[in-house]
């Protein structure tokens, strides 16, 4: 399943798309931690996880989403 990853860079949404949801995890703390974007969320198709969300569900889930 893919996986996108949102952010906020000058007021523009930018986004990239991840295969796994480790790929897609990796991305996100890259992003919010490495370069300092803004408002960094991951989104499985349905709903749009912050980064503390989505590591509890991906700790949390047995099936590896």
């Amino acid at each position: 399943m893919p996986f996108t990853v949102f952010a906020d860079v000058d007021d523009h949404l930018v986004s990239a798309t991840a295969e796994t949801a480790k790929e897609a995890f990796a991305k996100a703390v890259e992003w919010q931690v490495v370069r300092k974007l803004a408002d960094v969320t991951i989104s499985d198709g349905i709903k749009r996880y912050s980064i503390d969300e989505f590591s509890s569900i991906i700790a949390n889930d047995s099936d590896g989403l």
